[in-house]
């Protein structure tokens, strides 16, 4: 089975998270959900080159400096994903039209009360804790979240 990996960035800005309602993309398995920035690894791309790669596709916005924050990884059903985390509060540019969704500064503390999959909420609430760097492990079965294990370093 493929793993795919992906990067995921949560763009900080006066106590609020940049993020998409994704509702723009055909057959999203994330259609009606909110999240951070980010996408897919390109082969032979590097996990940081993808970071800024995404964030200006999707954003517009140029990051200046970012911090790996963790290791997500995901099994749903027949996909498996390897997914890096970032946060940055570091970036020049202006906030453009993205093709996935519409984007949004949100309160941090608003954040866990949107429309966001289950295993957001974890590793959320570790960057809410400033937690150091982590490994979670999330399973999913029909989009229900049905294991989340903490991994060691």
């Amino acid at each position: 089975m493929k793993i795919d990996k992906t990067v995921l960035c949560y763009i900080e800005k006066d106590n609020q998270y940049l993020m998409i309602y994704r509702n723009k993309k055909k057959n999203d398995l994330s259609e009606g959900k909110w999240m951070g920035v980010g996408g897919h690894i390109e082969e032979g791309e590097s996990p940081d080159l993808a970071l800024v790669r995404e964030v200006k596709e999707e954003t517009n916005l140029d990051l200046l400096s970012y911090s790996l924050r963790g290791l997500i990884y995901f099994q749903n059903d027949d996909y498996q994903e390897i997914m890096y985390l970032y946060t940055s509060d570091n970036y020049k540019g202006e906030i453009g039209e993205c093709n996935e969704g519409e984007l949004y500064f949100i309160p941090k503390e608003k954040v866990l009360t949107l429309n966001i999959w289950e295993g957001d909420k974890i590793f959320l609430k570790y960057l809410k804790d400033n937690e150091p760097f982590f490994k979670l492990k999330l399973t999913y079965k029909d989009k229900k979240l049905v294991e989340a294990k903490r991994l060691s370093n």
